[in-house]
């Protein structure tokens, strides 16, 4: 009778087994735009004179925000946001990498970036191309931009798009955090993100 009783429960416990939900999806803050046809690579000159693309950063979790060095308010707040998120991840945050594109190549020369980006965090990096070259990167990434409130040649603001990409460590668009992400909602998905490498 014992072994009766112990064969059927195991049969039991393993029906049971397969009754169980499946491993969730992660529950992202961000909005999840796994799999989508654009944003799929950039070449690009950082702040020290090298040139990058997406394959550089392999390994890495990469967030990547356009703006420019004169932006009142988003520019200076997304950053801040990331280096902020950046200090919640204690040893992992080396292995995120925090890229600025500047859409005012006239303005925000190389000296500008390297001086304005790493004050936010020394590992971060700010990255420029000339003019056309910014037109077409702008398409491939869905970013809109343009000049207001022009008073001179050099004095200007730019309306641009506010979110920012990120890609898993693979190299796999995964995110679009919008503008006005706490630190908290960043450093939670840039955990998840991690730690699926």
């Amino acid at each position: 009778m014992t072994r009766w009783f112990a064969a059927v429960w195991a049969v039991a416990m393993f029906a049971l087994a397969g009754c169980q939900p499946a491993a969730q999806s992660p529950v992202f803050q961000a909005t999840d735009i796994s799999g989508a046809g654009f944003a799929r690579d950039f070449r690009l000159t950082d702040h020290n004179g090298r040139i990058r693309t997406l394959a550089d950063f392999k390994g890495k979790v990469v967030a990547i925000f356009f703006g420019y060095t004169h932006c009142p308010d988003v520019c200076p707040t997304t950053l801040s946001d990331f280096a902020a998120a950046l200090k919640q991840l204690d040893g992992q945050a080396e292995r995120v990498q925090v890229i600025f594109v500047t859409l005012d190549p006239q303005r925000d020369t190389p000296a500008i970036l390297k001086q304005y980006v790493p004050a936010f965090n020394p590992d971060f990096l700010g990255m420029y191309t000339d003019a056309d070259a910014l037109k077409q990167l702008a398409k491939e990434y869905k970013i809109v931009y343009q000049r207001t409130s022009v008073k001179a040649t050099d004095d200007y603001l730019i309306d641009h798009s506010a979110g920012t990409y990120i890609y898993d460590p693979a190299g796999n668009l995964r995110l679009l955090m919008p503008y006005g992400s706490s630190p908290e909602a960043i450093a939670h998905d840039l955990r998840i993100l991690l730690s699926r490498a």
